[in-house]
């Protein structure tokens, strides 16, 4: 078995959930008593936040570079950066790193098109919505078409994240928030919607909705079990 390095702590609420994920899937997949293999690097989010909302992405970048360095000399075989948003600086993350990265876009991506949708909508932070590191992986790469929420819808979506979910507080009036932008995501084409940023599923379940949801959280550990258990 691989050992997953994991640059966690963007928030600590779905790190938590990366680490019962992969358990459960080597569980499922090994059987008895097995369970992953995994390092975790998780970094205070306060700093990121705060370089986030400044624009100071290199910085951010740096402290994650740091983190994957640190993965690497511990013996890591392959990484995951643990949020979504962060794949913004991709790039520079992985700057003097020799191991594999599962890029949260591709099992994502690999899911809608395996369900035969190609309109997605999606939801995130302000900055994965907005940004096109993301909606450009997905068409570029993926050949799908993303809708985004329009600006007041993304400005709603963005601070329920940030004021709440990221500090593990969930409200049903935000879940009704949530939806709402979900159906109007629905009236505008989407065939389904990603929920792009790993907090948003400890709010809203497919249960909620009957427009098929992407857990993006889910979809990345269940990469990083198949990785971690393929023969190359």
């Amino acid at each position: 078995m691989k050992t997953t390095g994991i640059i966690g702590g963007m928030s600590w609420e779905s790190t938590v959930l990366y680490y019962q994920l992969i358990n459960r899937g080597i569980k499922r997949e090994l059987g008895g008593l097995h369970s992953a293999r995994l390092l975790i690097n998780s970094v205070d989010f306060a700093e990121i936040e705060a370089l986030q909302h400044a624009g100071n992405w290199d910085a951010a970048g740096s402290i994650l570079n740091a983190a994957a360095r640190s993965l690497q000399r511990g013996g890591a075989d392959q990484l995951l950066i643990a949020t979504n948003t962060m794949h913004k600086v991709v790039d520079q993350v992985m700057q003097s790193i020799d191991l594999p990265l599962l890029h949260i876009v591709d099992p994502t991506a690999d899911a809608i098109k395996a369900q035969g949708f190609r309109t997605i909508g999606l939801l995130g932070t302000g900055f994965t919505m907005s940004d096109s590191f993301y909606k450009g992986r997905m068409e570029q790469q993926h050949g799908l078409s993303v809708i985004v929420p329009d600006e007041g819808d993304q400005a709603i979506v963005h601070r329920i994240i940030y004021e709440e979910l990221c500090l593990g507080e969930i409200n049903e009036a935000s879940l009704a928030a949530y939806l709402a932008v979900i159906d109007k995501l629905a009236a505008a084409g989407a065939q389904a919607v990603i929920l792009g940023c790993t907090e948003i599923t400890l709010l809203v379940k497919q249960h909620h909705t009957e427009l098929p949801l992407l857990d993006t959280t889910a979809l990345h550990a269940e990469a990083a079990v198949q990785s971690a258990i393929a023969i190359d």
